[in-house]
């Protein structure tokens, strides 16, 4: 195979289902075809049945991405699909198939589909988000290793996980951070993102962005808001996002800390043309995660130029160092509270945003495909 302008097929989520998968799986597409390699994605006929599935929809309303190639093969839960698909995948010869891995619910059909290539033509990748689930259940372990035993080489997004995947597997592993979201429209300035959105254009607001599930601990910045130096300053919190468990545990607790007025719920799916509202009109992104790999919520707070608050959890203190891009805390909403204090009291926007533009230029897609690029046999 030459090293250059490789046949590419990328399997895992894209149009017409929604999230931050797809839009990673796309964006990097559109990467590998800038380097001179041709790229199909190969996604899902049926990614979730919907008993599984904890949102309201799995599938954008947008229109399909420009400039693309996307074929629907794969059921995740039909094995007689798996057969077909690995064999007429075979059949192509692709010089390079790529698994976007993320849960072991998702082993059984790509680690099929990839043991029915063959190694003599084609050089099959694992790009790992997760390896172990945030929500572990019986199985996992198993069903990742039976993913694990199917690829050639791995790239994982943090060293978190590149240690993880480690555990399984003597292949080739490599590490690299996870590229910024700059598919989600141009920056805005803040006045006008906030008159958007129906906020108050002097106001102090937090944001907190995405999927709502017990590990992303919104429950911990809630806590947090009922503190009096954070009233007094009168900061509030934009949560935005849908709900992806016990939505009615999440109203309780607002009700019960009496925290209701200093709240902006918009606890819905944000279509990607309304991303750059949120990210604009907010002075600070938290994540007070109770576990993580990366997240894909930091690098699109990366091109929007905000700082952070996250949890001393996972690869998330490799993403966004103490101090210069924001705060490492621990999952604490005392703390958490602390360190929205002095973000305020202390002026750290433009320190921290200064921070922030140089960790934008070391998060590119054309690095990460470089990167991934090593992987490939010449």
């Amino acid at each position: 195979m030459d090293q250059e302008g490789k046949n590419i097929l990328l399997l895992g989520p894209a149009f017409p289902y929604r999230g931050g998968l797809a839009a990673f799986n796309e964006r990097l597409a559109l990467a590998l075809q800038a380097a001179g390699h041709r790229v199909t994605l190969i996604t899902f006929t049926l990614q979730y049945p919907r008993f599984l599935f904890p949102g309201k929809t799995q599938y954008t309303t947008g229109p399909a991405p420009a400039g693309l190639v996307i074929e629907r093969q794969l059921n995740a839960v039909n094995p007689l699909n798996w057969l077909r698909v690995g064999l007429a995948l075979r059949r192509r010869r692709a010089d390079v198939v790529i698994a976007a891995f993320w849960l072991p619910f998702m082993a059984p059909c790509l680690g099929t589909v990839l043991r029915l290539l063959s190694p003599r033509v084609t050089q099959r990748i694992g790009l790992v988000h997760n390896i172990i689930p945030h929500e572990k259940r019986f199985g996992d372990r198993l069903l990742a290793r039976y993913f694990t035993g199917a690829a050639d080489a791995f790239l994982t997004l943090s060293e978190a996980v590149r240690a993880q995947v480690a555990r399984f597997t003597t292949a080739p592993v490599q590490v690299t951070p996870h590229p910024v979201y700059d598919s989600y429209g141009e920056l805005l300035n803040q006045a006008a993102a906030r008159t958007q959105l129906g906020l108050d254009t002097d106001g102090r607001y937090l944001l907190f962005f995405g999927f709502i599930r017990a590990y992303k601990g919104l429950d911990l910045a809630l806590r947090a808001m009922v503190d009096q130096r954070l009233q007094d300053l009168n900061v509030k919190l934009i949560v935005a996002g849908e709900y992806y468990g016990n939505e009615l545990e999440y109203q309780e607790l607002i009700a019960d800390l009496g925290i209701a007025d200093r709240l902006e719920l918009r606890t819905h799916f944000i279509p990607n043309e309304e991303v750059r509202y949120y990210f604009c009109a907010a002075d600070l992104v938290v994540q007070p995660y109770r576990t993580a790999t990366q997240s894909g919520i930091s690098q699109l707070a990366y091109f929007f130029e905000k700082p952070m608050v996250v949890t001393r959890v996972g690869g998330l203190p490799e993403i966004v160092p103490d101090g210069v891009a924001g705060y490492v805390i621990e999952q604490d909403p005392v703390e958490l509270a602390a360190a929205v204090v002095d973000f305020y009291e202390n002026n750290r926007a433009a320190a921290f945003r200064a921070g922030v533009l140089r960790g934008k230029a070391r998060f590119s897609w054309s690095g990460f495909v470089d990167t991934l690029t090593e992987l490939f046999v010449p």
